[in-house]
């Protein structure tokens, strides 16, 4: 957390459904820490995905999940404040709550490219807009069941007419929908699944058997 006897002057937000979360995103969320200069981070577990087809797990695992990928950062906090809201979680009406709590901050969004892509088809996301500076950072092309093996192109951004910060951070070839797949069809204690989530989320699917085909 910042020093008391200083002002949070840069907040930033990292929402997703961190459904699990994963290496990938735990190297977004430092990538934004170090190069945004940030006082604090809130990351954000989503709660009623108004853009998501499929049943998140439930709050409490995503937000369990979260506290081990992220809960030793600095300056990073695990806000729930959007698993708890009735109906849809819109990041506008987060912002909102963002800006009235840091009146003289400046905010940043922390996305990935996939998300800046889409940015326009999200509710009111001129409002995002002027709450928030995004800042984004690049990921491959293929974010499905193959991109675990590490073969799929940068994603262009050289057409997207919005501002936006670029963040510096290693290529990821991890996406949580890949991961899904994995645990689907292998064990949750595979060894390989510690190299794509921190050890201790690892442990925490693996005790909780999650995302397991039923039998």
């Amino acid at each position: 957390m910042a020093s008391a006897t200083r002002p949070i002057q840069r907040v930033g937000m990292f929402g997703g459904a961190f459904d699990p979360p994963h290496t990938a995103h735990r190297a977004l969320a430092q990538a934004a820490l170090e190069q945004l200069g940030l006082d604090v981070l809130h990351v954000m577990p989503t709660g009623q995905a108004w853009h998501k087809a499929r049943t998140l797990s439930a709050a409490r695992h995503r937000i369990a999940m979260c506290e081990a990928a992220f809960g030793d950062l600095p300056r990073v906090r695990i806000d729930r404040r959007e698993t708890g809201r009735h109906g849809p979680s819109y990041t506008a009406d987060t912002l909102a709550e963002l800006r009235a709590e840091y009146p003289q901050a400046t905010l940043y969004l922390v996305l990935g490219a996939d998300q800046l892509l889409a940015f326009k088809s999200w509710v009111r996301w001129e409002e995002v807009l002027s709450l928030a500076t995004l800042a984004v950072a690049n990921r491959p092309t293929n974010i499905g069941a193959q991109a675990l093996r590490g073969d799929a192109p940068l994603t262009d951004l050289s057409g997207v007419d919005l501002p936006f910060v670029p963040l510096c951070m290693p290529l990821q070839h991890i996406s949580a929908t890949a991961l899904r797949a994995k645990l689907a069809t292998e064990p949750a204690d595979d060894p390989s699944l510690d190299l794509l989530v921190p050890d201790a989320v690892a442990s925490y699917i693996s005790q909780n058997h999650l995302y397991q085909t039923p039998t």
